[in-house]
């Protein structure tokens, strides 16, 4: 793979005809070892915002050992460029075979569930030959709690509800070596106080159930930097969750958790494009909807974008964007800042792509051929930089006298 300075010199370079992804493994390692070091607890990657065999190298080198696995093609996945890597599977709904073969092949413990039907499933897919049950399960009930402060919300496929939780949680720790509670605020939560809402329900079905918690995971959506998205840090959102978990009524050796997915990654890789023709406010670039930037189309997630073109100087002008396939689905509304006179020819990065951009590429129309390439600056943005200014403080001086 080849390194350069940053995404202007890989155009210089290249001057690619296809879509380049630019990664920044320095950004990725840098998240990693704040996490490592700054949240309270341990810190499992979700590897479905970016199942890269090179991030997943890069986090495992910076320090995080456990990693959050959805299917068991990420299992194997994880297992096989990780061997040593703790696995947990946290999808809530999973098929028996998938289980069996995460516990009996690919060593995986810990499981997470919402229903009895996914707890009697998991009992009976990790028994032995001899139907006896196992005894080294790390369970994790997934509780229901508010999105309403996030920008994505996953608050309506899984979880239980609290008024159900008491049961299912009595059950689990019948069989559960070590029993946890686990949510998701969903994607993006913009204050701390996501965590903290979710962590009083957590406290509620506890004291309902009346159960030793040896395990509290309070998931993803620690977010990273856009447009429009100025996210307080990221120690303002661990602070909250330590003071909110050191009051739980949990066992003295109970684990703090997180998934982090976004956070950990967005910052890994950019995308260089091309443009291909220019119609009013809209601009046709050579990646889209079906490539790595589904979620600007699908939800109107806004990316940093820049123009390469040093000869671009004039003042800037919003932009929407149209994919290359002939779906009329490919659009991007935006609005992306870019220089005014930004023409046909000219290349922008987009930034912030590493978390599901790449992941989500396909092949339809047959695009999504492109090199993959690393490069040596900053990404647009960072919430690990140390220099960024907290979006709360103001320059308003108010005189006491």
């Amino acid at each position: 793979m080849h390194s350069y300075p940053d995404a202007s010199a890989v155009v210089r370079a290249l001057a690619p005809d296809e879509p380049v992804i630019v990664n920044r493994p320095q950004a990725a390692a840098r998240a990693a070892r704040f996490f490592v070091e700054a949240f309270p607890g341990k810190s499992l990657y979700a590897v479905k915002a970016n199942p890269s065999p090179d991030l997943l190298k890069v986090l495992w080198d910076n320090g995080v050992t456990h990693y959050d696995v959805a299917s068991i093609a990420e299992v194997r996945l994880v297992r096989s460029v990780l061997p040593e890597a703790t696995l947990c599977f946290m999808h809530p709904v999973k098929t028996a075979s998938a289980i069996a073969e995460a516990y009996k092949v690919h060593g995986v413990r810990t499981f997470s569930l919402d229903t009895q039907e996914e707890l009697d499933k998991i009992v009976a897919a990790t028994a032995d030959d001899a139907g006896e049950a196992a005894t080294d399960l790390a369970l994790c009930v997934r509780l229901r709690v508010s999105s309403e402060y996030s920008e994505l919300s996953l608050a309506s496929k899984f979880g239980i509800d609290l008024a159900d939780a008491g049961p299912l949680l009595q059950a689990t720790r019948q069989v559960a070596d070590s029993l946890g509670i686990c949510f998701h605020v969903g994607s993006q939560a913009m204050t701390p106080f996501a965590y903290v809402q979710a962590l009083e329900r957590v406290r509620a079905a506890i004291v309902d159930a009346a159960v030793t918690i040896d395990i509290v995971d309070v998931g993803g959506g620690f977010p990273s930097i856009y447009p429009g998205m100025e996210p307080p840090p990221l120690e303002d959102y661990f602070g909250a969750i330590h003071r909110a978990a050191e009051s739980l009524p949990v066992s003295y050796s109970s684990e703090l958790w997180c998934e982090p997915g976004r956070a950990l990654c967005a910052e890994y890789n950019s995308v260089v494009v091309k443009v291909e023709k220019r119609r009013g406010d809209e601009l046709y670039i050579n990646d889209g909807a079906y490539g790595t930037l589904f979620d600007a189309a699908h939800i109107a997630w806004r990316f940093p974008v820049k123009c390469l073109n040093a000869d671009r100087a004039g003042g800037e002008a919003e932009f929407a964007f149209y994919g290359p396939t002939c779906d009329d689905g490919d659009f991007m509304k935006g609005p992306f800042l870019l220089p005014a006179d930004i023409a046909a020819g000219d290349y922008i990065e987009i930034g912030m792509l590493g978390a599901y951009g790449a992941a989500m590429k396909t092949r339809f129309n047959g695009f999504g051929e492109g090199e993959i390439v690393l490069a040596a600056d900053e990404p647009m943005a960072s919430q690990y930089r140390g220099d960024r200014r907290d979006p709360r403080m103001s320059d308003n001086v108010v005189s006491l006298r």
